[in-house]
């Protein structure tokens, strides 16, 4: 399965928000993180995000299955966030998408992400990526806590 990653414009505002909203609303249902969850997040502060970081749709075929977004902070490049349709999870889309943006963005060697210590899922993909493990730890309610991981590219 091919995947390109196409640069977001203001024009891809709705359906990336449409996207992004029914990728992480499993995530709410399970951990209800009704203050941190991006399926929350209002549209404007999507738009905000995609005119002043990298922002990518995520293409399978022609259709967008989900979002990357590279934020540098620190001399560090930061994924925040990534997401896939559900039913397209599970094949590897995240993994080469993650490969292609390390791949194109390398005037700084660190990369750094959160996510959440409770999606074992998640955690062994930015593992077998290379991603370790950081001190950072914050318990957002009694359901889930969310953890830092941080890869330095050789």
């Amino acid at each position: 399965m091919e995947i390109k990653l196409v640069k977001a414009t203001a024009g891809d505002v709705l359906l990336l928000h449409d996207v992004q909203t029914k990728a992480f609303r499993p995530l709410l249902e399970k951990y209800l993180d009704h203050e941190t969850n991006p399926a929350n997040e209002p549209i404007n502060r999507l738009f905000e995000k995609i005119q002043y970081s990298y922002f990518f749709k995520i293409v399978v075929d022609q259709k967008c299955v989900g979002g990357i977004r590279i934020a540098v902070k620190n001399n560090s490049y930061w994924i925040s966030p990534i997401f896939i349709l559900p039913e397209f999870q599970g094949n590897g889309i995240a993994q080469q998408a993650i490969h292609q943006v390390e791949g194109q963005f390398t005037k700084f060697s660190t990369w750094e992400l959160q996510t959440i210590l409770q999606e074992q899922g998640n955690c062994y993909l930015y593992e077998k990526l290379g991603y370790e493990r950081t001190d950072f730890k914050q318990v957002v309610n009694d359901r889930m806590t969310l953890i830092g991981y941080k890869k330095i590219m050789k």
